[in-house]
């Protein structure tokens, strides 16, 4: 996990995926005291606790941006329908099409968000564990995407959450998260890695330590945590591997992120989707 030692430079903005190309985001740190996580509930429902029903029949869906319908107790991104397709034009995987592109909510979870704010409140509180983080105003992009700027407390540094509306019930998710303060150049978004993963961008965090995780969805244990060093004064390169265990899920993220010197708390992170190879 390493070193740095030349002056790097701020890469702050960041790029909203929308398919399989290898679009970079800047990755942060600032270490979750447990980690992201992801459980599964059992049945749909919003973040507010209102039920969402959906059809569970085998419905024909067009493969573009709009997504089926999908049988409440059977939405696991992993798995594939064994239900008789209408024909060969008929496909019943659309809504793992749209939101395996998200790092939170997973697919396999039911937990589903009305608003990009909502999404991205629980986005910081569940998966990265901030401590009451201060979530700003949405950011429009397109019709369906866009940034929430979120902060540890009013003056704290910000992190870009990337959200986009999806799935079939048109609900909000997360595709990753960024801060100017850690650029990750390796891997890219999307890639499929093995163990250990090659890190490699610019950082800039107190001592020039950035914690590291790699995690799979469905799964609030990291499957390997570490750090890189990059500057404690300026943007500085940072190069180093991460270990991690057997994925059991074909998605996860890497989170780079940094911690309060004062109490420990997660102050930015920054996540990458990636697919295990």
């Amino acid at each position: 996990m390493v070193k740095s030692v030349v002056d790097g430079k701020r890469e702050p903005h960041l790029a909203l995926p929308v398919g399989r190309d290898e679009t970079r985001f800047p990755v942060v740190g600032r270490k979750p005291q447990e980690g992201p996580s992801a459980l599964p509930i059992l049945c749909a429902q919003w973040n507010d606790g209102t039920m969402v029903k959906r059809s569970a029949g085998i419905a024909a869906v067009a493969l573009v941006l709009s997504v089926g319908a999908v049988g409440c107790s059977s939405n696991n991104s992993n798995s594939s329908p064994t239900s008789t397709a209408p024909s060969s034009t008929t496909s019943t995987t659309a809504p793992q099409v749209a939101t395996w592109t998200a790092v939170w909510p997973t697919a396999a979870s039911t937990t589903r968000y009305r608003t990009p704010e909502s999404a991205a409140q629980g986005f910081a509180t569940d998966y990265l564990h901030m401590t009451n983080p201060v979530i700003n105003g949405f950011q429009q992009g397109d019709a369906r995407s866009g940034e929430v700027p979120v902060q540890p407390n009013s003056s704290g540094p910000v992190t870009t959450v990337l959200v986009r509306q999806m799935g079939s019930v048109n609900s909000w998710w997360i595709l990753g998260a960024g801060t100017a303060s850690i650029s990750l150049t390796e891997p890219v978004w999307n890639a499929s890695i093995t163990s250990p993963v090659a890190l490699k961008g610019t950082a800039m965090a107190y001592e020039g330590t950035v914690q590291t995780q790699v995690r799979e969805d469905d799964n609030s244990k990291p499957l390997g945590e570490g750090y890189v060093t990059g500057r404690g004064d300026a943007m500085g390169p940072f190069s180093g591997s991460l270990a991690f265990t057997r994925a059991t899920s074909k998605y996860g993220a890497i989170v780079l992120f940094t911690i309060s010197a004062k109490d420990g708390s997660v102050v930015e992170a920054s996540v990458i989707r990636v697919q295990f190879g």
